[in-house]
């Protein structure tokens, strides 16, 4: 995705050793330390102790993995180099999905966070963000990167990991499968898309995760915490490096960095038991994800609206600078200014979300309908303002 921040000059132009050394020494040791046994034991008494153990191992690996993916991408030449459509002004790195990535998979492996349903997420997280990676080194097709995510999907289908919100039967079952392809490889890609301001997605998704783990400790859910303040912390890791202050990311997701922490983001919507009913189940993820299902929805319709778009293989490539950080910007927001706004209003969807937990459905469809009325004014606002949009 296209990034509006502007770059000054290279940030990985030091030798390897010094880059790690003075951003990775004292990281590396507070990981040492919390891999001992004793220090492990003691987290490990109880399940906020746990949480937070969780929480610095997964920031640590990352905030230790992001310049060593930095170095990797500047020899192995994996980088976004200005062009036409971009802001940035210098090569900067694509690897900072793989850190975001081996921050999860180690605080998933070292704390044995496996289930069945895990195994097959993470199974199929692996595929799409390995298909994400080779599209940052050599790009593919829309349709390439489509046929991995539809087939992540069916492999967390396959061991049961699906919503449930429809009566026992055979359509009920095949409407349940539509309705979860639908919602992870749209979640996926809208994650993906909004990947266009310096810190947005990881943010997002950070503040995702974050209210996920909190309404998992609401529902008594101390699995699903563990698994959401890992993806939290891992992205929070990496953000120091993607959102600086009054500098320019040194380092990007990349295209593997963003279809990941979409693809299990969106898992993890599939994964949890939300609520006491199946409407505050199924419109709970609803809320905490709101601004990449907005972003997604209002671009779509008025890109169908404007007639570029009118097939699902025009759909799968039509790219432009009409998404809402975009016009956030168009209309006299700074890009870092922009990325706060989104962020404020990914909370203010979450603390919705969270007061689900005794709700009856009638409950869940008010607080459904007031984030559609909020949208719905905001993408009015946006779009018919007398500005002149770049697409």
């Amino acid at each position: 995705m296209d990034h509006v921040e502007v770059v000054a000059k290279p940030e990985y132009h030091r030798p390897a050793w010094v880059v790690i050394a003075m951003t990775g020494a004292p990281t590396a040791l507070v990981l040492i330390v919390l891999l001992t046994q004793d220090v492990r034991a003691w987290f490990f008494s109880g399940p906020n102790l746990r949480v937070a153990y969780l929480l610095l191992f997964s920031f640590g690996t990352a905030y230790l993995a992001t310049p060593i993916a930095g170095v990797i991408a500047q020899w192995t030449g994996v980088m976004d180099y200005p062009a036409q459509r971009k802001m940035h002004q210098a090569p900067t790195p694509l690897l900072g999905g793989l850190a975001i990535y081996t921050a999860f998979a180690m605080t998933i492996f070292v704390n044995n966070l496996y289930t069945v349903e895990l195994k097959s997420v993470a199974i199929a997280a692996t595929l799409v963000f390995c298909i994400g990676l080779l599209d940052d080194i050599r790009p593919l097709s829309a349709w390439s990167r489509l046929g991995v995510q539809l087939l992540g999907v069916g492999i967390m289908i396959g061991y049961g990991v699906r919503v449930s919100f429809m009566p026992p039967s055979w359509w009920g079952d095949t409407l349940e499968v539509v309705f979860t392809v639908i919602w992870v490889i749209g979640i996926t890609n809208a994650i993906n898309l909004i990947d266009g301001l310096d810190g947005l997605a990881s943010g997002s998704v950070m503040i995702n995760a974050a209210f996920f783990s909190l309404i998992a400790v609401q529902t008594s859910q101390p699995y699903m915490r563990f698994l959401s303040i890992a993806l939290a912390g891992s992205c929070l890791g990496f953000l120091p490096y993607n959102l600086r202050p009054r500098r320019p990311a040194s380092i990007f997701l990349g295209d593997g960095g963003s279809n990941f922490i979409g693809f299990t983001i969106a898992a993890l919507g599939v994964l949890g038991d939300w609520g006491t009913n199946s409407s505050v189940d199924l419109i709970t993820p609803i809320l905490i994800l709101g601004v990449p299902i907005f972003d997604m929805t209002l671009t779509t319709i008025l890109r169908i609206k404007d007639g570029r778009v009118r097939s699902l293989s025009q759909w799968l490539h039509c790219t432009g600078k009409d998404h809402f950080h975009h016009r956030l910007v168009e209309i006299g927001l700074s890009p870092r200014l922009a990325v706060f706004t989104i962020f404020l209003i990914s909370v203010t969807l979450g603390i919705s979300a969270a007061v689900l937990r005794r709700a009856e459905g009638i409950d869940a469809l008010l607080l459904l309908g007031q984030a559609i009325l909020m949208f719905s004014m905001i993408g009015y606002f946006m779009v018919f303002v007398k500005q002149q949009y770049r697409l």
